[in-house]
């Protein structure tokens, strides 16, 4: 089964499903619709839920959207704000759509 992180300040928002995608670098597009992931927190690595990749998309920073925004659950600006200090000097990103399976209180 393949593993992602996760800032822990998103835990609540993904076991809520309020976050639904998320956007990451060339690194972590090796995903596939269909794929179960075992999520851990980035800091602690405490697993909290289990994923399953729904889509993955390639797209470009000046192409985040605001439905990029709800899905993640914040505003445009801080959505693109974060994902430079993420990831400084890149351009071209994947956005892994993701349903959840499972979470810690099952």
């Amino acid at each position: 089964m393949k593993k992602m992180t996760f800032f822990t300040r998103f835990v609540d928002d993904i076991l809520a499903e309020r976050k639904t995608i998320t956007i990451r670098d060339t690194s972590e597009a090796n995903l596939h619709a269909g794929d179960i992931l075992d999520v851990s927190t980035l800091e602690e690595g405490r697993w909290f839920c289990r994923l399953e990749v729904l889509s993955v998309t390639e797209t470009k920073l000046a192409d985040l959207s605001p439905l990029h925004a709800a899905q993640e659950n914040m505003a445009l600006p801080e959505l693109k704000a974060l994902i430079k200090e993420i990831y400084p000097e890149q351009e071209l990103f994947y956005v892994i759509q993701f349903g959840l399976l499972t979470d810690i209180t099952q």
